[in-house]
């Protein structure tokens, strides 16, 4: 017996050095692998983000500040810091060294929170001490480029990796992307004829050159340059034929283009007096670039405005005049915005005047996906319902929407051919695929609807405030198609925070209670002050500070009423508490008692049913000994 107990104890000691071994072979011979289980692969990169990690020529460095100590008085930000972490660990660790991750938490008044501010991380100040939490990351390359997020904001969690990606491609590029500009619009300032003054470039087209290597254009230009990145058209008018043709090499070559068109860009002068609201009779301020455009697939009707009874905005025409709706001007919501793409995703507001509308064409080869819609209360207006346009409201005569929703700016990408195949360029069809992002309004980029002046500093600088989100618009479509192929295709990914969606139906039935009660409330509160003011009137004396037995009685049973209401209240509030707490025990009781009670039976009942079968078994040999 003796022997057997030692042999089995020798047994148990052999297996489990057996399973350390296992384990750490394992470890080093599958090191690197990896197996996502989570639901919507939240650990797996995009193939773009791979390849963008193996085109690195150089080490990168990131710099990862989380303060730590911080986030724990705040569940959902520690969260998704730790997913944060654990996404940049996965990219250091798929980058085969030319990520060098370190992770750094700031103490208040230390050297890390200088460097963190150095580095273009800024703290968030929380707590009544002053204290900064770090949320960001930073980047540098072996040329002193330096690149950062400076806070990771939750509400931007589809488009974690699409920035991670971006920022790790920035600082592996040694140069700023170049950016060929051709407008029809005076956007660069200048001199003004009509106003006799000189006149600040539009605000997009200043930071645009800022942002990138800015190299404008001319419609007698008959060659887009090789290393031109991105090509931006505003309101191409009139084109020569030699400028189109070289448009359409660049387009075919894959070339990333931005587009804007519109049936009447209210800053092109025309041919009428550019001082008078949308132009006179006769002046034409379409875009014309309807081969090129039809020969990638859109369709664009010049001669035609979208009106929309649910967008359209409060404006006046002339000074001191009341404002009046105009359903030619529209204020776009997130509801109107396409909310997978990175373009458009986190803005909240775009406006537009008197835009166009497009459309996919017939036998397209390209797809085409909608950024900014109408609603369905639109409508399309003929250009010259504008001519000397004195009354917007005017524009709702007849006016019948049709119920579709138009499209105001599509992204098109896709293989085309040449929209001019008798022409002299080498090319007759795509030998990479087009990346194309055009709009139907070429207005969105003038400073009045965005922005407003605010007034001067103390240093004497007049700033600018954002009213809406067209700049933004505007430089994530830049910032997107300047991008390799690789970061265009990196869209937004499923969400790592998974909702309470039975928490937040006991959170919203409990609210319409609430709401109820507190109407209930403001009704009796409005009931008894008209009844004290009928009472003070009906005084004979007016004396007004001594208050009759019938406002006294009054106000006690208002009082009493008011107490009764406030307790259901706190009623309703303890008894959502108490729901959710309840759930919380619910899932708690099936987690730590009844799923491992479960297990714990199974395993008894297999233990019993293997000890029955030993017994059998043991029964059935000793009976076949003689």
């Amino acid at each position: 017996m003796k022997h057997r107990i030692l042999l089995g104890r020798g047994a148990l000691l052999a297996l489990a050095l057996l399973f350390i071994g296992l384990t750490v072979l394992s470890g080093w011979a599958l090191r690197g692998w990896r197996l996502d289980l989570t639901e919507n692969r939240l650990y797996t990169v995009a193939p773009g983000t791979q390849h963008i990690l193996d085109s690195l020529a150089e080490p990168v460095n990131l710099y990862y500040f989380w303060s730590e100590r911080t986030a724990g008085e705040y569940p959902t930000l520690k969260t998704y810091g730790t997913r944060v972490r654990e996404f940049l660990q996965e990219l250091a660790t798929r980058s085969k060294g030319k990520l060098r991750l370190s992770i750094v938490d700031p103490e208040p008044f230390s050297e890390d929170e200088d460097r963190a501010a150095e580095l273009g991380v800024h703290g968030v100040p929380v707590g009544g001490a002053g204290e900064n939490f770090f949320f960001g990351l930073a980047g540098t390359n072996s040329t002193d480029g330096r690149e950062a997020i400076p806070f990771f904001d939750p509400s931007k969690e589809p488009f974690l990796e699409y920035d991670v990606a971006k920022l790790i491609y920035q600082l592996g590029r040694t140069h700023k992307p170049v950016v060929g500009w051709l407008s029809s619009l005076p956007m660069g300032g200048g001199f003004d004829p009509a106003s006799g003054r000189s006149r600040e470039p539009w605000y997009v087209y200043a930071q645009a050159g800022q942002l990138f290597d800015l190299r404008e254009l001319t419609p007698a230009v008959t060659r887009i340059d090789p290393d031109v990145d991105v090509l931006v058209l505003v309101h191409p008018k009139t084109l020569p034929l030699p400028a189109q043709q070289a448009i359409d090499q660049f387009a075919l070559r894959g070339g990333h283009l931005l587009v804007f068109v519109d049936p009447l860009a209210e800053q092109d002068p025309g041919d009428g007096d550019p001082g008078q609201p949308f132009g006179a009779a006769g002046a034409d301020r379409s875009s014309q670039l309807g081969t090129l455009l039809g020969a990638w697939g859109v369709d664009f009707n010049p001669h035609e405005v979208v009106g929309d009874l649910s967008y359209g905005m409060s404006v006046s025409m002339r000074a001191g005049e009341a404002p009046t709706r105009h359903i030619a001007i529209l204020g776009l919501d997130s509801a109107s915005l396409d909310s997978h793409d990175v373009v458009t995703s986190g803005l909240a507001s775009i406006n537009l005047a008197t835009a166009g509308h497009l459309a996919p064409a017939k036998d397209a080869t390209t797809k085409f996906e909608p950024l900014l819609s109408s609603s369905k209360l639109a409508g399309v207006l003929p250009v010259e319902r504008f001519a000397m346009l004195l009354d917007p409201a005017s524009l709702q005569d007849g006016f019948k929407p049709t119920g579709e929703r138009y499209t105001l700016a599509a992204r098109v990408t896709g293989d085309v051919k040449s929209a001019f195949p008798n022409g002299p360029g080498p090319l007759k069809a795509s030998a990479k695929p087009l990346n194309l992002i055009v709009f139907a309004d070429t207005d969105l980029l003038a400073d009045y609807l965005w922005l407003r002046d605010m007034p001067a500093s103390f240093f004497g600088a007049r700033a600018k405030q954002a009213w809406a989100h067209n700049g933004d618009l505007v430089w994530n479509a830049l910032d997107n198609l300047a991008g390799s192929n690789d970061l265009i295709s990196v869209r937004g990914r499923a969400s790592f925070s998974r909702p309470f969606e039975r928490v937040d139906t006991l959170r919203r039935d409990a609210e319409g209670r609430l709401r109820a009660k507190e109407q209930e409330l403001e009704a009796q509160l409005s009931a008894t002050e008209e009844k004290l003011s009928t009472l003070q009137t009906q005084r004979a004396d007016q004396s007004g500070m001594i208050l009759t037995p019938e406002q006294q009685q009054e106000i006690e049973r208002f009082e009493a009423e008011k107490l009764r209401i406030r307790k259901d209240l706190r009623g309703v509030r303890l008894g959502l508490d108490q729901d959710i707490e309840g759930l919380g025990n619910r899932l708690k009781f099936i987690n730590i008692v009844l799923v491992p009670l479960v297990f714990a039976l199974l395993a008894l009942l297999a233990a019993l049913w293997r000890r029955k079968r030993q017994a059998a078994i043991l029964l059935v040999e000793r009976t076949r000994k003689p």
